[in-house]
């Protein structure tokens, strides 16, 4: 029987099309990274209104983070600096919290706190929030749009993370599917070549991030990636270091690979193979678990529940995606481009597959937990809808996997009798024009057992001296038959350039056609060819899921902060004023503003509540009438009405207003600025 192999051509690119369309369209609609920690509370609080100005700001954080001397900046309302740069640790047990002090003497007005720190995690996390000295004011703070770890080093960042993994799957996944399943792949080429590219490419991306972490968790400009001061800030992290270790073992990779296409492709003895494949099985687990050691040491794993648990379940997760997903690639480039891959190999590699799937199902069913925690989680956060959409990648892999099972076993099963030829011992990829031409059956019916189709028809003639100008087909194919390499081409001597090239094209064309016909003639080889190319176009997306995967804030964490939130209120503070701002806009003339509520002593009982409307340029705006109305949604009270009354131009008031109980409550504002125009604008605030 005739081998197949499917041109790489229109099916491959195909896939890759699509292949990339799905990895842009998830890298375009991907957040700049969240981080594992988040902002859990501050002192003062966002939007709250203090009688003094406090000694110090203080936040307090979800998780562990790697504060600079400028990670906390605190800006007065012209948008100097107002506190002293020094940032004080005020971590005690499981609470993380860090504070700057502030200058004495701070004038009454609207203060500006903005950080930046690093999560555990690695990941570079920022905010900012607003606390006011006496009462509100207008300030001319203008915070960067530009989230942290975003811009374009946060695109090469992201880049490089992708390429790192994928250069860590084919590098360990490779090395593995040669020694595990086809010793003989050590001594073929293009599987040599996608091994040493794949240690290339981990290597190049490690020193990309080492390069770009500096501007990627700080100013965010690409000019800095080359700042030294920077780069030897970044090797004091945890993140820096972890880099560095990974360089370091890609020595190592380097050495192992070196012995494995070198030392160990020359072996012919079976008992020296054998004990140099023990060594080398041996020598590369130990490589490659460090390697991924280094991203279980810097990121989601070593943070948050049980890190000691979960860091070396990360490195089984790594090791299991690099076998199965590396091993897959060397062999589909093993079956495209090597002369022939033992059937033997392929089954082999299909028990690793199933191997290394129910090591990722275990391991990943206990990261699902660890990060996401809970069943709102996984559906109503980034995290937990990424990782949806992975299990489902997975679980479309097995299923294209489970098909390629069954081409292999179909290829093994023994040729029936009569049929067109005995059964051939190895699936062999594309054939080299000049190579394997030779068979023992008759392709078109015209050509005798023994004879090439392309390479035969002028043996022993050098094209280059041999052809004569004039000479037909014909005597072409007698010369070839009965001249000596060299001699003249005939009674004129010359050599015909154009009837070289069109017998070279002729030949092409030859060739050509018999690939063609053998590919049609094997469907078992062309079905598991094209299953394997499948698996691999989905694997690259799978992958690009698990890089955004990785750089985004678990669920769990995301939920704790959102609580931390909700329960602290977003402009409430016990027992102080409740300012808020809001702006409105009732359409019609002289329409914009802001209104600006204040609701004093901010708590349950009776309280004073001040109005003050403002044009967007700060002056009073003077408006026919002003309503309030409180509501208590969860218990169902209100809404209750509020009839302020005029004092001047653009201040109202009213006395006495009673907050019967605490809880967050909804302050809506009517504001109508003409007989026809007006609009309600409403904000909630916890109360009491």
């Amino acid at each position: 029987m005739t081998t197949t192999a499917p041109r790489l051509g229109n099916a491959l690119a195909r896939l890759l099309i699509l292949a990339a369309a799905l990895l842009g369209t998830l890298l375009a609609g991907a957040a700049p990274a969240s981080a594992h920690a988040a902002l859990t509370g501050s002192d003062p609080k966002d939007g709250a209104v203090v009688a003094t100005a406090p000694k110090e700001v203080n936040l307090t954080f979800s998780e562990q983070v790697a504060m600079s001397a400028d990670s906390i900046r605190v800006l007065d309302p012209a948008g100097r600096r107002a506190d002293t740069g020094e940032i004080r640790d005020l971590c005690s047990g499981s609470v993380v919290r860090y504070g700057v002090g502030l200058r004495a003497g701070l004038p009454d007005g609207t203060y500006t706190v903005a950080w930046q720190a690093v999560s555990a995690d690695s990941h570079p996390v920022a905010g900012a929030f607003t606390f006011s000295i006496g009462a509100p004011s207008t300030t001319s703070v203008a915070l960067p749009d530009q989230a942290p770890g975003g811009g374009l080093v946060g695109v090469l960042y992201g880049i490089a993370r992708y390429l790192a993994y994928a250069g860590f799957a084919v590098l360990v996944g490779g090395g593995a599917f040669v020694l595990v399943c086809w010793p003989r792949g050590a001594s073929v080429r293009p599987v040599q070549q996608t091994v040493v590219r794949g240690w290339l490419t981990l290597t190049g991306a490690t020193l990309a991030m080492l390069l770009l972490r500096h501007p990627y968790t700080g100013s965010g400009k690409l000019s800095d990636a080359f700042d030294l001061a920077g780069l030897r800030t970044v090797l004091e992290t945890k993140t820096g270091a972890a880099l560095t270790s990974r360089l370091l073992l890609l020595g190592a990779a380097a050495l192992f690979v070196a012995v494995l296409f070198g030392a160990y492709a020359r072996r012919t003895d079976p008992k020296e193979k054998k004990d140099l494949s023990f060594g080398l099985a041996l020598g590369g687990t130990v490589v490659a678990a460090g390697i991924a050691g280094t991203w279980a040491l810097a990121e989601h794993a070593s943070t948050g529940l049980q890190p000691g648990v979960a860091m070396p379940v990360d490195i089984l997760h790594l090791l299991a995606v690099a076998a199965w997903l590396g091993g897959l690639t060397v062999l589909l480039v093993a079956l495209y481009r090597a002369p022939s891959v033992e059937r033997s190999a392929v089954e082999r590699f299909s028990k690793v597959a199933l191997g290394s799937v129910a090591v990722l199902a275990a391991t990943g069913l206990y990261q699902s937990w660890r990060q996401v925690g809970s069943w709102s989680a996984l559906t109503g956060t980034r995290y937990g809808q990424l990782l949806l959409v992975k299990i489902g990648l997975v679980a479309v892999l097995i299923g294209i996997a489970w098909i390629s099972r069954r081409w292999t076993r179909r290829l093994a099963e023994p040729s029936p009798v009569g049929t067109a030829g005995p059964e051939t011992p190895a699936v062999d990829g594309d054939l080299d024009p000049d190579e394997d031409l030779d068979r023992d059956e008759d392709l078109d019916g015209d050509l005798d057992q023994g004879e090439d189709l392309d390479g035969d028809l002028d043996q022993g003639r050098d094209l280059d001296g041999d052809l004569d100008q004039g000479r037909d087909k014909d005597e072409d194919k007698d010369l070839g038959e009965g001249s000596e390499a060299g001699a003249p081409g005939g009674a004129g001597g010359a050599v015909d350039p154009v009837r070289a090239a069109q017998l070279a094209r002729q030949r092409a064309a030859v060739a050509t056609a018999r690939r063609k016909r053998e590919r049609d003639a094997d469907p078992e080889r062309t079905g598991l060819r094209r299953s394997v190319l499948t698996e691999a176009a989905v694997a690259v997306v799978l992958l690009a899921v698990t890089t955004v995967l990785t750089s985004t804030e678990p669920g769990r964490t995301a939920e704790e902060a959102g609580r931390s939130a909700t329960a602290s209120g977003p402009a409430a503070v016990p027992d102080r004023p409740i300012d808020i701002r809001l702006p409105f806009d009732t359409g019609g003339v002289d329409g914009k503003g802001v209104v600006r509520l204040s609701l004093d002593p901010g708590r349950t009982g009776a309280n004073a509540l001040h109005i003050f409307v403002e044009r967007p340029n700060g002056k009073p705006l003077d408006v026919p009438e002003i309503k309030v109305a409180l509501t208590l949604e969860a218990k169902g009270v209100g809404p209750l009405p509020v009839a302020p009354d005029r004092i001047q131009t653009g201040h109202w008031s009213a006395s006495g207003v009673q907050i019967p109980m605490p809880g967050d409550w909804k302050i809506q504002v009517t504001v109508r600025t003409s007989e026809i125009d007006q609009t309600t604008i409403d904000k909630n605030v916890k109360i009491g």
